[in-house]
This record gives C-alpha cells, structure tokens and sequence, in this order.
C-alpha cells in the first residue's frame, strides 16, 4: 500500500519536473513552485497537497497517467521505480502495472546532466549523522 508521505513526495518529485496534477475532472491544474524551500517542502506545496487531498476538489491525476489521487491512497497501489528513469511511479499491488510512466511524454528526460528531483533535507541532520559516523570510526580505530 502507498502511504500518503509516499504520494506526496511521488507528486513532489514530479512537479520538479514541471507535470501538472489535473484537477476537477481536468478542466483546472496545479504545478506549485517552488516545491522544496530550504530542509522542507514549500507552503505552495503544501497548500497544492491539502487541495488535492481534499474531496471538495474532486478527483486529481498526475499529468500524463490515468489513476486518480485518491486511488494511489488506497491499498491497492504501491509506488515503485521507472525503470526508464527510475522516477517514482505506482503500481498496482495486484495485477498489471499502469500502461505508461509520467515520464513516457517529457521528451528532455531522463537527463542525467540535470539534478534529478529530490525530497527536502535536513542539513543538520545530515551532518550530524557524518559527524556520529566519523566518530564511530575514530574511536573503533583507537
């Protein structure tokens, strides 16, 4: 089962990319940016997650894909890797895999010149870690 941090960051690392998420029956979008701000997700992200999460907002897909939103929350989809591009992408927990990724229409990807998307970072945390990491090879090697 998908769990919701799981989706929202699938959307995150797409919106990077510039897909849309359709909303009310595709006749509206949202694309926020930007989508990451510092070690979290931006509030325009953050407020583009509440509305599609939202069941006033009706059903949201992710430019280019079929399965709605509100699906991918359900037990019967997971998120796995592109093997194309190694970009997140759902597949159904059983049964066939969705016919195509998001990433079958971006003509310029995958691009390994280019950052690929990512989920925010703790800068601190990262570095404590190395630092804890350091010390525990110092002291081993006492």
């Amino acid at each position: 089962m998908a769990t919701k941090h799981e989706v929202k960051q699938y959307l995150a690392y797409w919106f990077q990319l510039g897909k849309k998420v359709m909303t009310n029956n595709g006749s509206a979008s949202l694309l926020p940016q930007p989508v990451i701000q510092g070690d979290r997700y931006s509030q325009e992200f953050e407020n583009c997650w509440q509305q599609i999460i939202s069941p006033e907002t009706g059903d949201c897909y992710l430019e280019g894909t079929q399965e709605t939103i509100a699906e991918l929350l359900t037990p019967s989809w997971e998120m796995s890797h592109c093997s194309r591009c190694t970009m997140p992408v759902p597949m159904r927990s059983l049964g066939m895999p969705p016919e195509l990724c998001p990433c079958n229409d971006l003509l310029n990807w995958p691009n390994t010149e280019l950052p690929a998307p990512r989920s925010p970072v703790n800068n601190q945390e990262q570095l404590t870690a190395i630092r804890d990491r350091l010390n525990n090879v110092s002291s081993t090697s006492r």
